[in-house]
């Protein structure tokens, strides 16, 4: 039997299948820039001898419909999926549950119109994530499916923390609240770091830091999500690619008064065109630190700035926890940055993070160890598999349901 993990996105269907049970990924693909004239699909699909090849198919895709079922004629052709019968289930990625929402839930009508219901908390995700249920249940129809929340892992944050400062009628009456974002790449490598270390989730306290072009941060407290970076928007915490993370509430009305910019368009900065780029004028951080390195007095301030962020939050989450077990790095940026590594744990030593250089600019493995020796609190990278975790959830949930 084989799995499909689907996230379709705005102008984009990702997608991975995996056998079951084992999960072995047997192919992956890309349908990018939906509506235009050079949209394309990349396939990657394993070979009998576990490498992979690359094929580019490319096609005018003026919908996701036309998207979707190419992406399904794809498939058949190179003997991935050839019909539903060969499928136990599919799993969708869907970024706001909510908090009617705390684990992954068997789609049908009603899963649907909840679902629906929580747009206007993610007005920029939650409707091209119910368009890919939608094509997908009507593509195959007798397929169980399941819908996988960024927000579920962090629906264990107590009221303490979930709550704002506010008049409490904005909660009660439009459920306003701290909700994080991430859950499934925070919930898989605080698991890998449990398995890892040889214990069970229960026993050990972690910080997660999910740093890519989108960053958060996560305290883990015995297996659970108990503060998070993330607000009710991803917009909250640390400094991003383009989004600016921690800001003086204030500040858009400034901005409003002086500059004669509108909600939309002060909303349309904070997420597009701050973090990183509005620093430095960019946002990868490969290219950042190249710069940086040559003596670019903005790239090196927002390299700063990013690494500063996130070592205001592992003080404070350590605070949280009480006793830390281990720091987790993980997403593109936290897996592949040595720089960034070794700036974010530097000075941390009274806290018992304290890194080896060596061992940190030689991580090649999908989990590695770089703290020194006799420190106190582990130091990991681990590679994130936020599919690999969705399959598996996928699984979990339809298996509940039989006999």
């Amino acid at each position: 039997m084989k799995l499909a993990v689907i996230n379709c996105g705005s102008s984009s269907i990702k997608y991975e299948v995996f056998s079951v049970p084992d999960l072995v990924i047997l192919a992956s693909g890309l349908i990018e820039k939906i509506g235009s004239d050079d949209s394309c699909l990349r396939q990657r699909k394993r070979k009998d001898n576990g490498s992979f090849e690359e094929l580019i198919h490319t096609k005018p895709l003026s919908s996701h419909e036309e998207g979707f079922e190419f992406m399904a004629q794809v498939n058949r052709e190179d003997r991935i999926i050839k019909d539903e019968s060969e499928l136990f289930g599919i799993g969708h990625r869907v970024v706001h549950g909510g908090e009617l929402f705390s684990e992954p839930a068997l789609i049908d009508d009603q899963v649907i119109a909840d679902i629906r219901s929580l747009t206007p908390l993610a007005p920029l995700h939650n409707p091209s994530n119910l368009l890919g249920i939608e094509l997908a249940r009507t593509r195959f129809p007798g397929v169980p499916q399941v819908a996988v929340f960024d927000t579920a892992f962090h629906q264990t944050l107590p009221p303490h923390t979930f709550h704002y400062a506010i008049p409490n009628e904005w909660y009660t009456g439009h459920h306003v609240r701290r909700y994080g974002f991430h859950g499934t790449s925070h919930l898989y490598v605080s698991r890998e770091a449990a398995r890892y270390l040889g214990k069970s989730p229960e026993t050990i306290n972690l910080i997660t830091l999910h740093l890519g072009n989108g960053a958060s941060a996560a305290a883990v407290q015995g297996g659970v999500s108990v503060d998070t970076s993330m607000g009710m928007t991803p917009l909250e915490g640390l400094v991003m690619g383009t989004r600016s993370g921690d800001v003086d509430p204030a500040l858009p009305f400034f901005i409003m008064r002086e500059m004669g910019m509108t909600a939309e368009q002060v909303e349309k900065s904070l997420n597009l065109l701050s973090g990183l780029k509005g620093i430095c004028g960019m946002n990868d951080m490969r290219e950042i630190e190249g710069q940086a390195k040559n003596g670019d007095e903005n790239a090196n301030l927002a390299l700063e700035i990013f690494c500063y962020r996130i070592k205001k939050y592992i003080g404070s989450y350590c605070a949280v926890l009480g006793r830390l077990d281990a720091v987790v790095f993980t997403g593109g940026i936290g897996e592949n940055s040595v720089l960034v590594r070794s700036m974010v744990c530097s000075g941390l030593d009274q806290m018992g993070i304290s890194l080896d250089e060596d061992k940190n600019g030689a991580v090649t493995e999908t989990i590695a160890e770089i703290q020194t020796d006799g420190a106190a609190v582990k130091v990991l990278v681990i590679q994130t598999d936020e599919e690999r975790e969705i399959a598996r959830q996928t699984i979990l949930s339809i298996e509940k349901t039989r006999p």
